[in-house]
């Protein structure tokens, strides 16, 4: 009898171990699909550009502008003061309702790029939707301050491969960030200055809002600081690659030589 019971104590542990190997080649296959279908979906992805490969410390401050105008001219004093050229993006409707800010921006030097007609998330939106959103914002920018623009940002920051592929095809370079200053939450300044300065690296690209409510107060930290640490503001359409550059599955724009 005790043999028997040994004999099934045995069969039974021996059946557990076996289970557990079975379960684990089974994980452990899985996984490895999972990887491999992660890593296939990654290189079919378009991407925006999230940042750039960089290593002389030059990085880009953005503002976009779809509500509101009550800050701009300060932001527009601090970046004078300070020196620095940066890029906006701007809603259809935007410049359109104020053309004098959108002559101003263009007109210090700064970058103004389209932020879409309506503001609205773009990966809903069929080829033929988007290629008119791009378009007519493209003209309007151009009308009102005689400048073309080839730089574009998503509302929202959302994209899908059609967006991404219409843009390039229609010339434009599609610009993320990855620095998110979380202005539009009403941070206080100096929450947003150090979120911007602690984030920031060689190739970064900033977001801020020209109509945060704490933004513009927020400035003066972010350039003494940055400055103090070497750091160079360019306009985005003077950080990134424009050719012959590969975009890795973080985001980040890289010259192919």
């Amino acid at each position: 009898m005790k043999n028997q019971r040994a004999n099934l104590k045995n069969i039974l542990c021996v059946s557990s171990i076996f289970t557990l190997i079975l379960a684990l080649v089974f994980f452990v296959q899985h996984l490895g699909y999972s990887t491999i279908e992660q890593v296939k979906a990654n290189a079919t992805k378009s991407l925006p550009i999230y940042s750039v490969a960089r290593e002389d410390k030059k990085i880009a401050i953005s503002f976009d502008c779809a509500w509101g105008t009550e800050y701009t001219d300060t932001l527009l004093r601090y970046l004078a003061q300070n020196d620095i050229k940066c890029t906006f993006f701007a809603v259809q409707f935007w410049v359109e309702k104020n053309p004098e800010y959108a002559k101003k921006i263009v007109d210090a030097g700064h970058e103004l790029g389209t932020h879409s007609r309506t503001h609205s998330y773009m990966s809903k939106l069929n080829e033929a939707e988007i290629k008119d959103e791009l378009l007519t914002s493209m003209n309007a920018i151009e009308k009102v301050t005689g400048q073309k623009t080839n730089l574009f940002r998503a509302p929202y920051g959302d994209y899908d491969n059609l967006l991404i592929d219409t843009a390039t095809g229609m010339g434009l370079y599609t610009i993320q960030w990855d620095v998110d200053s979380l202005d539009w939450k009403n941070l206080s300044a100096t929450e947003i200055a150090l979120r911007v300065v602690n984030g920031v690296k060689s190739g970064s690209i900033i977001l801020c809002h020209n109509n945060g409510l704490h933004t513009a107060e927020a400035l003066p930290m972010i350039f003494s600081t940055l400055k103090n640490r070497g750091y160079e503001f360019v306009p985005i359409g003077e950080l990134i690659y424009k050719k012959d550059y590969t975009i890795d599955p973080t985001g980040k724009q890289t010259p192919l030589n």
